[in-house]
């Protein structure tokens, strides 16, 4: 049977490229929102830190009507962390629309998630997005595109694959390079005549490919995926099996049936095959696993989702202020939570350690792992982390490391610095183009090599560099790489930071913290210019005798603190310290409190 009522999407594109924003005024023009509905900006981007941060985390859901055919799109997120999130859902979907900036042209993760499109072997749309942005260049990025898919090997029919040009923040679209249009017609017209109507087995037994997971207090664990034959009825009972686990096999019954009209889930009794649907019923339903009827027990065949290249160990605050800001502090909430976090993530890995209290967390990358140490402290969990380690790979006998794509956009006369401190960083010069007075400079650097690079990246391009990688291969371990060059300022006792305390210690380097802030002997205030650790007392007051005035303080003058972000605190930390992360506060801290204890374990390490 041919369903010609449906097709189903996917939008892939880099970072900022203005997927959201595009999806927004497609359903607002497939009548998803009625004409004097206020909606809110990037209405996709449903969470908390999606919307602060301007990037899509997870994988969205929704669909509109134009012209009585139903179009299912799947919103991606843009960030190479994420890029789990993206290979899974390619298998829901039948067509892809690129999307690729007017000006920026093809980027670090638009060659990934092409290269993953073009490997399932779908149908591709290029969308050049906003062409109204005075810097676009449309005809330049139409041959950058173009090389792209020549460089991934693309099909002949792939090649061939149309062009439209849309401003996503108007909700126009066109067919011609020099025309801006007036509505999304073209774009939908497009989709409907490139990506062809779905073949699909409505008489066969039930089989339905677990694509995504999401939870719900009500009704527990539910599945999302698009019905691969059959068709699926509420409470039909199911048996659950798995592709690569071939011990996966569990009965149950679809209690609760929905298909996603919109932004919304909505109960239907029954759905047909090429339908994307959710369901609930199946408490131990992981993504990955093929839902069958009971007659015929067939797995879908499931990609294989990429290793990850970054660890940290997550481990219960001992901190002498543990306990006194989070609600959820103990061994057994922070297992159960990166244990359940394990349920939405397929990129994540954890691990259990020889120590009961610390756990093995491993990731795509930097932001993957930060997104979920944030969203984690906002929950209320209080808990500390190591610095973020790369994981090696031995192939051969052979040492091998991550290694990362990476791509630098700078003003010409900042060139000088990045060369340099990609010689450092043992970065490898790929490719070096001119675009207008800026500079495209594309690495193959080490992952470990990025770690605390975006602040010194920004320092050398003066904030007007952007910066963008991905991972690339595995490749033999490049050799020793300096990492910090810098000390920290050590606080020598617990108590209360004073200014008098202060102003002693912002001649030794550039502090962290501010007057009034609790310390405890072993917490990082500040950072030193020069390698090794100074101990400082901030906690130091003037002594008082008769011949003050009680006014002498008022010459004293703080230089303002550097307030230190999570990701600028974990690009920071050595590997002697920790980072104590609670609903208040992120601290950054030596693993041995004790100053004597710490200088005693660095001789040892020294002999």
């Amino acid at each position: 049977m041919i369903r010609e009522d449906l097709r189903n999407i996917a939008i892939i594109a880099h970072v900022d490229h203005g997927k959201t924003t595009l999806v927004d005024q497609m359903l607002k023009q497939g009548g998803t929102f009625r004409e004097n509905q206020v909606v809110e900006e990037r209405v996709m981007d449903s969470g908390a830190l999606e919307k602060e941060r301007g990037i899509t985390i997870l994988a969205k859901n929704t669909s509109l009507h134009y012209n009585g055919v139903k179009i299912n799109v799947v919103d991606t997120p843009g960030h190479a962390d994420f890029s789990g999130e993206v290979e899974r859902v390619l298998k829901m979907v039948s067509g892809v629309l690129i999307l690729v900036d007017a000006a920026e042209g093809p980027m670090p993760q638009t060659r990934f998630v092409t290269q993953k499109a073009l490997e399932m072997g779908h149908r591709l749309i290029i969308v050049v997005n906003k062409i109204d942005r005075p810097d676009a260049r449309v005809n330049e990025v139409i041959d950058e595109v173009l090389e792209l898919l020549m460089d991934l090997n693309a099909s002949d029919e792939q090649l061939e694959s149309p062009f439209v040009f849309c401003s996503g923040r108007d909700g126009t679209s066109s067919l011609d390079a020099n025309e801006k249009g007036t509505d999304l017609k073209p774009l939908f017209q497009t989709i409907l005549d490139q990506f062809p109507p779905l073949e699909v087995d409505e008489t066969g037994d039930l089989q339905i490919l677990v694509s995504s997971i999401d939870y719900n207090e009500y009704v527990g664990r539910i599945g999302i995926g698009r019905i691969e034959r059959g068709v699926a009825k509420q409470n039909a009972d199911v048996t659950v099996c798995n592709f690569n686990h071939k011990e996966v096999n569990t009965r149950g019954k679809l209690v609760g049936l929905y298909e996603i009209e919109g932004l919304n889930r909505v109960p239907c009794e029954s759905a047909k095959a090429g339908d994307i649907v959710c369901f609930a019923g199946l408490d131990k339903i992981n993504i990955g696993d093929t839902v069958c009827a009971s007659s015929l027990i067939e797995p879908v065949p499931f990609v294989k989702i990429s290793d990850p290249t970054v660890e940290m160990i997550f481990s219960v605050n001992d901190s002498p202020f543990a306990g006194k800001e989070g609600k959820f502090v103990t061994t057994r909430h922070l297992r159960e939570r990166l244990y359940r976090e394990l349920l939405r993530d397929v990129s994540l890995r954890v691990e259990d350690t020889d120590s009961a209290d610390s756990f093995r967390v491993s990731g795509r990358g930097e932001m993957h792992l930060s997104i979920l140490i944030e969203t984690m402290r906002r929950e209320g969990y209080e808990f500390q982390v190591s610095s973020p380690k790369v994981l090696y790979k031995d192939i051969d006998g052979e040492k091998y490391e991550p290694v990362e794509r990476l791509i630098v956009d700078v003003p010409e006369n900042s060139t000088g610095p990045v060369f340099q401190s990609m010689g450092e960083r043992k970065g490898e010069l790929l490719h070096m183009t001119a675009i207008g007075s800026r500079m495209r400079l594309e690495f193959l650097v080490p992952a470990r090599g990025l770690f605390g690079y975006k602040s010194e990246f920004l320092t050398d391009t003066k904030g007007e560099g952007v910066m963008s990688s991905v991972f690339f291969e595995y490749q033999p371990y490049k050799g020793e790489i300096t990492r910090k060059l810098t000390g920290s300022l050590v606080a020598f006792e617990t108590g209360e930071a004073v200014t008098y305390g202060l102003y002693n210690a912002q001649g030794r380097g550039l502090l962290f913290i501010g007057a009034g802030t609790t310390v405890y002997e072993g917490m990082v205030v500040g950072v030193s210019p020069k390698e090794g650790d100074i101990n400082v007392n901030v906690c130091k007051t003037k002594h008082l005798t008769n011949t003050r005035s009680s006014s002498s303080d008022d010459a004293l003058r703080l230089i303002p603190p550097k307030k230190m972000s999570l990701e600028e605190s974990l690009e920071y930390i050595g590997d002697d310290e920790l980072l104590e992360i609670t609903p208040l506060n992120v601290r950054i801290r030596k693993q041995i409190l004790n100053g004597e204890l710490r200088a005693k374990a660095r001789a040892k390490a020294k002999q």
